[in-house]
């Protein structure tokens, strides 16, 4: 007994039926990927692969992970089911997706475990030296103090970062409910990095349109957003030639538009793409001298993502960097009329 062919296209899966050597069935994804004209064609002919083969010949239950099924290099779990005593249902199953899932973890474990290694190499060479008594002179002790202060601070700031990046993760399918006003909280956040503004020698001025309803947002998230952008402005920013960064908050029909826009130095077109990765940096010295982690943008799209926002950035080489989120409003904000 076989299997309606129409029960088999509503499957993602591509699925074939065969009855001995002999191709019975195959739904529309298997006939996409392995050729129009499968049905009734050699099993053989539609499947290269020996080992898969010697599993159907078997005609017993059986699975098997392989690559090289329809002329690409795409990873495959082969699923290979008996049906009756002359019908067998071959299932193939995408690990595409799965397998670069697994190369992110990998790497971000990689990433992760060389950005503490690099401090705490630091603090503990410092504190062995300390601690053997070695360094006689209460000027370069205190040096190596403020060192390991340093890099202790640095390695905390890493793990927090990282931490929170997990709980936005853990969040990106609930809703937010709260109102948010966008416009104060831009207010508020360049209040709290008046100090790292003033030690940039940084003049940070804020631009929040009027009458601006509130989103519906999740509060902690929103403003580490905002703090996150317009601390990257203040630390790249700045420079001799310009000092000014500047934060607006507008409304651009059915959403909230935040632009946070400096007139620094810019950024080569080349690393626009990867500016979200986590621990990519366009100068990974430049930014750890300057407190950064790697993972501030990273954050921010994850925020933009949960928030079904949109993050755009743009930067011209000599020229500055402008950051636009935009996030939707509540459907009764953008009501036209009574």
């Amino acid at each position: 007994m076989g299997i309606p062919e129409s029960i088999l296209d509503a499957f993602e899966d591509p699925l074939l039926v065969v009855n001995g050597q002999r191709i019975k069935t195959a739904n529309v994804v298997a006939r996409d990927l392995l050729g129009q004209r499968i049905v009734d064609a050699d099993i053989r002919l539609a499947i290269r692969h020996p080992e898969v083969l010697e599993l159907i010949e078997q005609r017993d239950a059986a699975e098997i992970d392989v690559e090289g099924i329809g002329r690409t290099e795409r990873p495959w779990h082969v699923i290979v089911q008996p049906i009756d005593d002359q019908n067998m249902l071959i299932r193939l199953v995408d690990r595409a997706a799965a397998h670069a899932a697994e190369r992110m973890r990998v790497d971000f474990v990689a990433n992760a475990s060389h950005e503490l290694r690099t401090p705490l190499a630091t603090i503990m060479g410092y504190a062995e030296t300390l601690a053997e008594d070695a360094v006689r002179d209460k000027k370069m002790r205190r040096k190596f103090a403020k060192t390991i202060r340093q890099e202790s601070q640095r390695m905390l700031q890493i793990v927090e970062d990282l931490m929170g990046l997990s709980r936005i993760e853990s969040h990106r399918f609930v809703a937010p409910r709260e109102k948010v006003d966008l416009g104060a909280l831009a207010a508020e956040a360049v209040d709290n990095l008046a100090e790292l503004a003033q030690r940039r020698a940084c003049t940070v001025t804020v631009d929040v349109e009027s009458d601006i309803p509130p989103i519906t947002a999740d509060t902690a998230q929103i403003e580490q957003l905002i703090d996150n952008l317009i601390a990257n402005a203040i630390r790249y920013g700045c420079n001799e030639s310009s000092n000014a960064v500047e934060v607006t908050v507008l409304r651009i029909r059915d959403r909230v538009r935040l632009v946070v826009r400096d007139e620094g130095d810019g950024i080569a077109p080349e690393h626009l793409p990867r500016l979200t990765e986590r621990f990519y940096r366009v100068d990974a010295a430049r930014s750890r001298e300057k407190g950064g982690t790697g993972l501030g943008l990273a954050i921010v799209k994850h925020i933009v993502e949960r928030h079904r926002g949109t993050l755009d950035i743009a930067s011209t080489p000599g020229a500055g960097t402008r950051v636009t989120v935009d996030l939707p409003l509540p459907r009764d904000a953008t009501r036209i009329g009574p």
